[in-house]
């Protein structure tokens, strides 16, 4: 990804947002519009955090996914990154030279004890979430962070503790949360919901790639590649079992049967799996090969319709008798969500109702994933 240029020269084009009422947990979910892109030294320089109404983040890990963070928030109206810092000295020698003005902090812990920070996003590998969230809320910090939440189930069980012991907030980057496909599944299918495609009888979610990891992941460092915390099933089904148990409830793996490379090291190559949910059959085939890098889908049939999710955020919804019906265009409704995702993390911040995922429920996936991974029947 090509970042330069994001800090120079950007104009304060507004982009409005607006997605139909979610709620998930007895939340109200909270949506807004992402208002006017603020200047290059509002955004970058040191005394963003000393901005009225600015939130300012402190971004921790600059792999793929931190750079891209960084180029998000660089057209937000409210959430500013005012310090970053990566164990790569190179790296982020990279993020300075083309976030100029951002400020380097010498360590995450230093990072975490700037003055007038409001949150973290953590974005490195998954080993170290719980240490570095831990380490944010003594510093009595929010925090969004990556998926996979862990990789030490119990530590995780000690951060939902505190969590809800001492009323923190926190979050983890499932990114469909806040997606249109999201909404009109649970509208459709989700608990409460009218059920105006009918009885949900099946779904179904396949996902190929060209290669792993995915030409834009290959500068992520080589645990994306690895099976000990790595591979397509974390990194990417885990997005699409979210949905699942979001909208249906825990999911329970009936079977699952993964292919492995002979070396003992690289992640899964295929993985095919059953599971049911809420009395719902589901179906996951997945596995490396063809000519696309990222080609997902996922299909939830109903006894008088279906809902397919597509390439992400592209959504089709079609009632039998009557012509399917697309509800956008999925470059659009990629947009749409990403920044809606941005106005959730906002409304966390500020101690609003949100639809981010929590911790528990991250967990609650990666139990699902590890699971199939396992491999069983």
């Amino acid at each position: 990804m090509d970042l330069q240029g994001v800090c120079v020269g950007w104009s304060s084009a507004k982009q409005a947002v607006r997605l139909p009422p979610l709620r998930w947990n007895g939340r109200s979910a909270a949506h807004g519009s992402v208002a006017a892109a603020p200047t290059l030294r509002r955004f970058c320089g040191r005394g963003a955090a000393g901005v009225p109404g600015v939130l300012s983040i402190g971004v921790i890990g600059l792999g793929v996914m931190g750079q891209r963070m960084l180029a998000r928030l660089a057209g937000h109206g409210r959430l500013r990154v005012t310090r970053v810092w990566d164990e790569n000295p190179a790296v982020l020698a990279q993020a300075l030279a083309h976030y100029p003005l951002l400020r380097a902090a010498s360590s995450a812990q230093a990072l975490m004890q700037e003055p007038g920070l409001h949150g973290v996003y953590i974005a490195t590998p998954p080993a170290s979430h719980m240490a570095l969230t831990d380490e944010a809320f003594d510093a009595g910090l929010s925090v969004l962070c990556e998926k996979p939440l862990t990789t030490d189930f119990e530590a995780a069980k000690v951060a939902i503790s505190r969590i809800q012991r001492e009323q923190r907030r926190a979050a983890v980057n499932y990114s469909l949360a806040s997606s249109t496909g999201l909404a009109t599944l649970q509208l459709a299918f989700g608990i409460g919901a009218r059920r105006t495609l009918g009885t949900l009888q099946e779904v179904r979610i396949e996902a190929r790639f060209s290669a792993w990891p995915r030409p834009w992941q290959r500068q992520a460092g080589p645990w994306l590649a690895q099976r000990t915390e790595g591979g397509f099933t974390r990194e990417v089904l885990s997005h699409f079992i979210f949905v699942l148990q979001r909208v249906l409830g825990p999911a329970d793996v009936v079977s699952s049967r993964v292919t492995w490379p002979d070396d003992g090291i690289s992640a899964e190559t295929a993985l095919e799996a059953e599971l049911q949910a809420a009395g719902v059959a589901v179906s996951i085939r997945a596995g490396i090969g063809g000519d696309k890098a990222d080609d997902t889908r996922m299909w939830w049939r109903a006894t008088e319709g279906e809902v397919e999710l597509r390439d992400w955020f592209g959504v089709t919804q079609h009632r039998h008798g009557e012509k399917a019906q697309s509800l956008g265009d999925t470059d659009m409704l990629r947009m749409t969500g990403m920044n809606d995702q941005l106005s959730h993390w906002s409304a966390m911040l500020e101690g609003r109702s949100h639809s981010l995922p929590s911790f528990a429920e991250a967990l609650a996936v990666q139990r699902t994933v590890e699971r199939l991974l396992i491999g069983a029947g």
